[in-house]
């Protein structure tokens, strides 16, 4: 009913950005929260950043890129996105979209969505 799609993942150096997008489509009636997580070989998956509105919008990021990470959505679009500044070689991951208590136009309660996931590779 639901589907994310992300880009923007590929190789870049340390020190270097890239902006991932993720473009949420479907049965929306409303999105409460998105997030960005990371996956890295031998480790757990985390949150890297999420962005939640209600009354007001609400960012949250993982300590390790607080000061590097921006993360922010169009609403119009059903897209968030994460731009990463700085990256590091231990940021090497598969980065994954979240769509959390989302609202359906046909179907009652709140669900989850997961993306496919994007490689982020970063070289030293």
């Amino acid at each position: 009913q639901v589907q994310l799609v992300e880009s923007g993942g590929g190789l870049v150096q340390a020190g270097g950005s890239l902006r991932l997008s993720c473009a949420a489509s479907g049965s929306i009636f409303r999105i409460n929260a998105m997030g960005w997580y990371r996956h890295a070989p031998g480790k757990q998956r985390e949150l890297v950043a999420s962005i939640t509105s209600g009354g007001s919008t609400v960012t949250n990021y993982a300590d390790s890129v607080k000061g590097r990470f921006t993360v922010s959505r169009d609403y119009a679009k059903n897209t968030v996105y994460l731009q990463m500044n700085s990256l590091k070689p231990e940021e090497t991951a598969v980065y994954y979209c979240n769509a959390d208590r989302v609202l359906l136009t046909s179907t009652p309660g709140y669900y989850s969505y997961w993306g496919q996931g994007t490689q982020v590779t970063v070289s030293s």
